[in-house]
């Protein structure tokens, strides 16, 4: 059941929202060669937790830390921990969930680390540039596979592959409600969204093959060619317009962050 939300619900939302914005400037002078995934993890954790806020993804699903990291192939769900240290050329992607008065913001970006390759940059670009098309298309009365849809042809057109095990989704007061929401589909299909609906859509983008497995510790995906892959989400709400982003900080939005 798709739960829509009403202004106070939304507002509480943007509160949790707020938080998961600022998350991604105050860690972004840390993403340094040298530094553990672990130690971004606590940074990311403390900075949550002077907000009011707790991080969603501690404990969901037995999840051990604050937040997903994943480096270079690995798609989403990387563990943070003390033996992976970021070094140059590589690309991180930091998933944050926060939850703040009962409701949750959700949100992923693709960070670079040092001097990454002109492949890799662009790699990040497309799949920022693919959520953004995508969500451009949002208001009431719009089917929801046509979002898909924009979301697959801006990556495919790019000559990448788009993730098809893992998926977007409703986001409330739980980290997911429905609808679910594949980064590919067909225009005119899917439901119609709604003023009031609350999503968080996030395009996963492989540079190689679309094919992922995932580690023995149950929680890591990564690319079974080994390619790269970057991650780009935000929750928004569903406006009368058309939509409002939750997570994304003014200092981002003009590019300042």
């Amino acid at each position: 059941m798709i739960i829509i939300k009403t202004p106070r619900e939304i507002e509480l939302m943007r509160q949790a929202g707020e938080v998961v914005g600022e998350v991604f400037l105050i860690i972004k002078p840390y993403i340094k060669s040298g530094i553990s995934t672990l130690k971004l993890s606590k940074i990311i954790e403390k900075y949550i937790r002077s907000r009011g806020g707790y991080p969603t993804f501690k404990g969901y699903g037995g999840f051990p830390e604050a937040c997903c990291i994943s480096v270079n192939d690995m798609v989403i769900h990387g563990i943070p921990n003390e033996k992976t240290i970021l070094k140059d050329g590589d690309i991180v992607k930091i998933d944050v969930g926060v939850t703040k008065n009962g409701y949750v913001g959700d949100a992923c970006r693709t960070f670079e680390v040092g001097e990454v390759t002109p492949e890799a940059k662009r790699l990040i670009e497309v799949t920022k540039e693919s959520f953004f098309e995508g969500v451009k298309l949002i208001k009431p009365g719009v089917h929801l596979g046509d979002i898909q849809a924009r979301i697959q042809e801006v990556i495919e057109s790019n000559g990448y592959s788009v993730v098809r095990d893992y998926t977007g989704h409703g986001v409330g007061q739980v980290l997911h409600e429905d609808p679910y929401i594949p980064n590919y589909g067909k225009k005119g299909t899917g439901i119609i969204l709604k003023e009031g609906m609350t999503l968080a859509i996030e395009p996963m983008v492989i540079q190689g093959k679309k094919d992922v497995y995932v580690l023995s510790d149950d929680w890591g995906v990564k690319t079974v060619d080994h390619s790269l892959a970057a991650h780009y989400e935000n929750s928004l709400v569903v406006t009368k317009t058309g939509y409002e982003l939750l997570t994304i900080s003014k200092e981002e939005l003009n590019g300042e962050g």
